[in-house]
């Protein structure tokens, strides 16, 4: 069974197709900057690398391009009839989708409906969707969405200590986001703890960043809020602060609400404070060249994120994991070793060479003495948004 997956920005179309029988990864792709000038196409089918550039005027252009690939003599499928079903990522899904979802004209007006939680992410998902509903229609298509995985929270951990008209009229409260990173990971770390009930925080650690707290697998909190702008302090997201900084900034400054939105979502975070970049490899080099902002950044993002681990470790009373993932995560043992240093006061301690020798692959990185397994556990949403496509594209 073969399975497209489809991940579609405002300009842009990522895909993979998937052999669902080996879960082995037949072709993928990335067309940027669709309805401009020239878009760039970068492909990858059957293991030969393409890029080229060419004139897409939307989606539906895009996704053609894309089909001819995969179909040919050298291509992995004889007839697009080859692909079994589509799977959509999606970002938000509200309070009406607490799983993934099969897609027809219901469910596509309901993911419309709460378009506005998330305005440059939930339309652009849909101009993929309805691009692939034209050319495939007679394929099962699924939404896979980037918060359902959060929605396993408790009232008590989603909820902001706002007037609760404002959670009953207008949904606004904690909703979470990497949702197939955090399901992937966490299910393999439970895989790797012996499948037995456990207690898992995730740090999907990469430009932007996030933890979950997980209790056999199922999510009961998450850094990340109503926005991704909630939690960790990320390559260029500010993270947590006082929500009275935005008013004052917009009188200091004479910034509008969107420019300072723009500041806090953009231009902060690592890259705010170091003044250097929002890439975590840029910024350990400047450190290391004697630039106090660039170490500053690092020492508060490190900071955060251990409060974020201390915190979790007590909500769920315990913890038998901790499992790093994501750009930062997964190739960064310099940022583990910081993240895990002085730790050992609640039973975490890195094995250093393990951690050293781990790099973009699974690991268990902990100490024999530590009481708290630490694992590197490569992400893979693509192949999440398979599995969940495939479990709900033919379900009745």
């Amino acid at each position: 069974m073969k399975v497209l997956v489809i991940n579609a920005g405002s300009s842009s179309l990522k895909y993979q197709l998937i052999d669902m029988d080996n879960e082995g990864v037949l072709a993928k792709g990335l067309i940027e900057r669709i309805g401009l000038d020239k878009a760039i196409i970068g492909q990858t089918i059957l293991g030969k690398k393409s890029k080229v550039e060419e004139r897409l005027a939307d989606h539906s252009a895009a996704l053609k391009v894309v089909l001819d690939a995969l179909v040919g003599q050298d291509a992995p499928l004889k007839s697009i009839e080859e692909i079994d079903a589509v799977g959509h990522r999606v970002v938000h899904s509200g309070e009406k989708f607490c799983t993934s979802v099969k897609l027809d004209d219901g469910t596509i007006a309901d993911i419309e409906k709460i378009s506005d939680l998330a305005p440059l992410h939930n339309p652009a998902n849909l101009m993929g969707i309805k691009a692939c509903l034209n050319i495939l229609p007679s394929k099962p298509a699924v939404a896979v969405f980037d918060t359902s995985f959060h929605s396993t929270m408790p009232d008590h951990a989603f909820m902001y200590a706002l007037p609760y008209d404002l959670y009953k009229d207008h949904q606004i409260r904690k909703y979470g986001f990497h949702g197939t990173s955090h399901l992937f990971v966490s299910s393999e770390a439970n895989k790797a703890l012996g499948g037995k009930k456990s207690k898992v925080i995730v740090c999907h650690l990469g430009n932007g960043a996030s933890l979950s707290a997980v209790v056999d697998g199922k999510c009961v909190d998450t850094t990340m809020g109503l926005t991704p702008l909630e939690g960790l302090m990320m390559g260029t997201r500010s993270g947590d602060i006082d929500p009275s900084v935005v008013e004052f900034v917009m009188q200091k400054t004479g910034q509008t609400i969107g420019e300072t939105t723009n500041m806090l979502n953009k231009k902060s975070g690592v890259f705010g404070v170091s003044g250097v970049s929002s890439d975590f490899r840029d910024v350990l080099q400047a450190e290391k060249d004697g630039n106090k902002q660039a170490s500053l950044a690092i020492e508060m993002f490190v900071y955060r994120v251990k409060k974020y681990i201390g915190s979790y470790m007590a909500a769920m009373n315990g913890l038998d994991a901790i499992a790093f993932t994501a750009g930062v995560g997964e190739n960064s043992p310099i940022l583990r070793e910081r993240l895990c240093k002085e730790l050992d006061g609640i039973g975490i301690l890195l094995d250093d060479k393990k951690n050293q020798a781990t790099v973009g692959e699974f690991g268990q990185i902990s100490s024999k003495k530590s009481k708290v397994k630490v694992f590197v556990i490569p992400t893979n949403e693509e192949l999440v948004i398979a599995r969940e496509t495939i479990k709900y594209g033919f379900s009745k």
